[in-house]
């Protein structure tokens, strides 16, 4: 029996051109959905769409906004005019910040509030509709660990992510009664390009030193792998998970419960 596939499955994912969101969209192609990726621009989302086509699969990329909420309702409905249909979306679109409240100006905090509150409220505005009118669907937010305990230096961040946790849940109560399910992800520290990035601005010529010392903050050990992260999606935007809503799936190396 193949189990979690997504054959004949329309997905949308948000900030599919790198890290996560890019584990996500190669995942879930690979596992037979047609993928629709957006992205800032094109170009962002390219390597992914390469991947995804080279590999024999299906899917496009669609430049846009997320914090602009006529842009995202127009690609959804340029996806449903294709498709008469959106199965999945995935929202892995966000945007860090570094700070506690004294060193968090305005600007910070509408720039996080933009991109990881609004841009979510705005995708899964643009689906919601046409998901109550099909009969059902699936929607999974990524949160973070930053949802339920503190992080140090994380207050714009933490406060975006709680967001997402609690729209998460509200969205699940809501739309019960039309077979739309609702969850959300929390990783812990995950190796991708912005780790790499953010090492490399903030501690040069100790990028090794710096890696291994957030690699042990997680009490596995190590960093999750973004494809890690994936395989988790799969499982909750597949039929498998069908009896699965309005839950938040810590994947984080053991940190919420046993870092102390």
């Amino acid at each position: 029996m193949s189990l979690f596939r997504l054959d004949g499955k329309v997905a949308v994912v948000t900030g599919g051109g790198s890290g996560i969101g890019q584990a996500i969209a190669t995942c879930f192609a690979a596992q037979g959905a047609f993928v629709h990726i957006i992205e800032l621009t094109e170009a962002a989302g390219e390597n992914t769409l390469t991947t995804i086509i080279d590999d024999g699969h299906e899917a496009v990329v669609h430049a846009c906004n997320v914090a602009d909420q006529a842009a995202v309702v127009r690609v959804m409905q340029t996806i449903v005019a294709q498709h008469q249909k959106i199965d999945i979306l995935v929202n892995c679109a966000g945007i860090a910040h570094v700070g506690k409240l004294e060193n968090t100006g305005v600007e910070d905090l509408d720039r996080i509030y933009n991109v990881n509150v609004k841009g979510t409220y705005n995708c899964m505005y643009g689906v919601i509709e046409q998901m109550k009118t099909q009969g059902g669907g699936v929607i999974l937010n990524v949160a973070s660990i930053a949802s339920s305990v503190g992080i140090p230096d994380r207050f714009a961040y933490s406060m975006s992510k709680g967001a997402v946790l609690t729209m998460t849940l509200s969205v699940a109560k809501d739309y019960l009664a039309h077979n739309i399910r609702c969850n959300c992800v929390s990783p812990a520290r995950v190796h991708t390009p912005f780790v790499d990035g953010f090492i490399a601005k903030n501690y040069p010529g100790k990028e090794q030193e710096m890696f291994e010392k957030l690699s042990k903050t997680q009490p596995i050990g190590r960093m999750a792998k973004p494809v890690e992260v994936a395989y988790q999606a799969l499982y909750l935007c597949s039929d498998e998970a069908g009896f699965v809503t309005g839950c938040d799936y810590p994947i984080d190396g053991g940190f919420i419960r046993l870092n102390n």
